[in-house]
């Protein structure tokens, strides 16, 4: 024998189900039905609406007044910038000269500044290699004469045809490249009198 559903029973069961369908995640032109909110249907202020709460009648709060933002705080602003107080560039790398910092400026500079100049500094990357335009070769006297300063400002904001880096590649990191630099230059101007005495007999 075949048991047959109320038809006020089935109605009210057609209802519901259309009313749990109208809850769903699913995309819709209709706007939902909400049995209940969670934390989809919120009670915030948008940007630039207004507030009865406050006497000026803005939602949007200016900041406290003497307050910076995190991302624009500097407390040194000779490591932020290069630049000394005094408005000339900072003559010697406040970082450590250590291991780790030349194998940190050493990544750094391999990520973001031999496909340009290559790992060697010449300014023969593969870049340049399909443009028009030839990056500075860094074992230039003129690079060379650089004070540690100006090599971590033209990082930070470019020079001419190169751009800046200040968005990619940290502070810290790029006094790491600046002593990288400064160890590579030292290499291709190196000679045999920089070279430990029990050492030069390994040399080639």
């Amino acid at each position: 024998m075949k048991w047959t559903a109320p038809r006020p029973a089935a109605a009210l069961l057609l209802l519901m189900s259309a009313l749990l369908g109208g809850c769903s995640n699913f995309p819709s032109r209709q706007p939902p039905i909400w049995v209940w909110w969670d934390m989809k249907k919120q009670d915030k202020y948008k940007p630039q609406a207004e507030s009865a709460f406050f006497a000026d009648g803005r939602a949007s709060r200016p900041p406290v007044a003497g307050t910076v933002a995190q991302e624009l705080y500097r407390p040194d602003r000779a490591f932020s910038t290069g630049i000394a107080p005094d408005g000339n560039y900072v003559a010697q790398n406040p970082l450590p000269i250590t291991k780790e910092t030349l194998v940190q400026g050493q990544r750094k500079f391999d990520i973001y500044c031999a496909p340009c100049h290559d790992r060697t500094g010449s300014g023969r990357g593969i870049v340049p290699a399909k443009a028009v335009w030839v990056p500075g070769n860094l074992h230039d006297e003129r690079i060379v004469n650089f004070v540690d300063g100006e090599l971590f400002h033209v990082i930070t904001n470019g020079r001419r045809s190169m751009p800046g880096y200040r968005f990619q590649i940290s502070e810290k990191d790029r006094w790491a490249i600046v002593a990288y630099i400064r160890a590579l230059q030292r290499s291709w101007r190196g000679t045999m009198a920089d070279v430990p005495p029990e050492l030069q007999s390994r040399v080639r």
